[in-house]
């Protein structure tokens, strides 16, 4: 069990070392970790050949569809605003809040990326808060790394719930209850990521003065609506209310706290009053962002007539040649991706942007993105030759078997282990919510709790998963530089799986309160 546990290890040990030791640029590492991968499954797994190519072909195609589609749809959004000088017009009315860095920071990449990561998922909320971060003039390895933190916590119910949903639904437990226990698991971390972000921009501890009130009131304001929501509506809104509560009152606390801004504190460029702003000219300029989120609202389940008539258009494509095996479905329309185009498109007009600056913006995006999208595809096909031949299943089969009634602690863990390989939290319930289900009822546990333990450890991994890391350069303009925000995470990252699974371990009595 060891020598298969090491050698399942052996793709995700590659990628560790070659960006972080190495650094040497993802788009090069990825696609040999799938070479190490496919030997693997063929040679010691045994997997047919067959199976092996068809299996990395589905997560090729996962990888440009809708991946690479909503990254690329997102980074479009930005850089449109940029060519159409939107993006100024946004900057002046977010300094004009405050042009306390700290402030902003908590504003754009905690408050509303937490709500792109509720209505939309899949890299919006890292892509769009990052870009906005450096349009304002923050350094680009610090937008990556800080929109990162920020996105652990609120990916347990990204895309309208749908980590959290599909882990209740693979363990065969009810959403809603599940929902709770994750915000109940989360909720320290929830409190505690405000107060680091601003200390990461403020150059540690000495950042916290003056603002800390705003920071701790910026967490209190997401988990306590997240928590209401989770309980009486269910798993679909949490984040979304959240962070919209939360958004609100960062700026009211902000208001009360800093009436005087602290000038080491401030962004360049802000000192300068600009020229007064008319309502219409910011509704213009945020109309894209404006009619993203009115489009994922009206096309979600929280819809249903609208919902299903567009998830009635899609393909299912016969990709995967193994035991078990089910079509791949493309959504054509109802799929953040296309949903956000749309919105980019009409907004730029909206915007007075012609066809032809549209065509530049997005040839120049796709230019930029390249890279991005071959590291995508080829992480996303050995991810999927790992869960398919079994070598994901044995590295947390290992876990288990070694860690006995201490197994709490590293079943958040696990859960990041499975975000870290395929980069999504929804893939990571799919792997290992059955396997937490289990091993709980062997322990003698709720399995609603070690369920929801691996919820929040895939929300940890999202922190270092090569795939956010490669949005992310992509958003900043940072590509190749990966290393530098990998070796500046993982910090953070065990600073969550450890919290994490403490929580697991020492928090299941507060089942007994639900």
């Amino acid at each position: 069990m060891f020598l298969r546990f090491v050698l399942a290890l052996l793709p995700i040990i590659w990628l560790a070392v070659a960006l972080s030791v190495l650094k040497l640029p993802a788009y090069k590492v990825c696609p040999i970790a799938l070479v190490i991968t496919v030997v693997l499954a063929l040679f010691y797994w045994k997997s047919p050949g067959m199976e092996v190519l068809t299996g990395g072909l589905e997560g090729a195609v996962m990888g440009l569809w809708p991946i690479s589609l909503v990254i690329v749809a997102a980074v479009f959004t930005y850089n449109l605003t940029v060519r159409t000088g939107a993006m100024e017009t946004i900057k002046s009315m977010l300094t004009a809040v405050t042009s306390d860095k700290r402030v902003l920071v908590l504003i754009i990449a905690w408050g509303f990326g937490g709500f792109m990561e509720g209505m939309a998922g899949f890299g919006t909320a890292v892509a769009i808060p990052a870009g906005i971060l450096c349009g304002l003039g923050f350094d680009p390895i610090f937008s990556a790394l800080v929109c990162l933190v920020a996105n652990a916590t609120p990916t347990a119910f990204g895309s309208i719930g749908i980590p959290t949903i599909t882990a209740a639904s693979v363990a065969g437990l009810d959403a809603g209850p599940t929902a709770v226990v994750v915000v109940l698991q989360l909720a320290l971390m929830v409190v505690v990521t405000p107060l680091i972000m601003v200390m990461m921009t403020g150059g540690g501890l000495k950042g916290l003065k003056g603002v800390w009130p705003v920071a701790l009131g910026s967490g209190l304001a997401f988990v306590i609506p997240e928590f209401i929501t989770a309980k009486f509506v269910g798993a679909e809104l949490p984040v979304v209310t959240g962070s919209v509560v939360c958004m609100v009152v960062t700026v009211l606390l902000s208001k009360v706290f800093l009436r005087k801004n602290d000038p080491a504190y401030a962004l360049p460029g802000t000192e300068k009053k600009g020229e007064r702003l008319t309502g219409k000219t910011m509704v213009l300029a945020w109309s894209p962002f404006i009619l993203i989120f009115v489009f994922l609202l009206l096309t979600s389940n929280l819809v249903p007539p609208i919902h299903d008539a567009l998830a009635a258009i899609k393909t299912s494509i016969p990709i995967y040649s193994g035991e078990g095996a089910s079509p791949y479905t493309i959504s054509w329309i109802n799929t953040p991706g296309v949903l956000i185009f749309i919105a980019a498109i009409i907004g730029g007009c909206l915007q007075k942007a012609g066809g032809r600056v549209m065509g530049q913006v997005f040839l120049a995006t796709l230019k930029q993105m390249y890279k991005t999208i071959i590291t995508l595809v080829s992480i996303l096909a050995a991810a999927k030759i790992m869960g398919y031949c079994g070598m994901t299943g044995d590295i947390a089969a290992f876990l288990v078997a070694v860690t006995g009634t201490f197994y709490p602690v590293v079943a958040p863990l696990i859960g990041s282990i499975g975000t870290f390989v395929t980069g999504s939290a929804t893939s990571a319930s799919v792997l290992f919510s059955g396997l937490q289900a289990e091993t709980a009822v062997a322990l003698n546990m709720d399995s609603m709790w070690l369920v929801a333990a691996n919820t929040i450890g895939a929300t940890a991994g999202k922190i270092i998963s090569p795939q956010s890391i490669s949005i992310a350069t992509a958003a900043t303009d940072t590509v190749g530089q990966e290393s530098k925000i990998l070796r500046s995470a993982i910090g953070y990252y065990v600073l969550f799986v450890v919290v994490f699974g403490l929580i697991a371990l020492l928090g299941h009595p507060l089942m007994r309160l639900m």
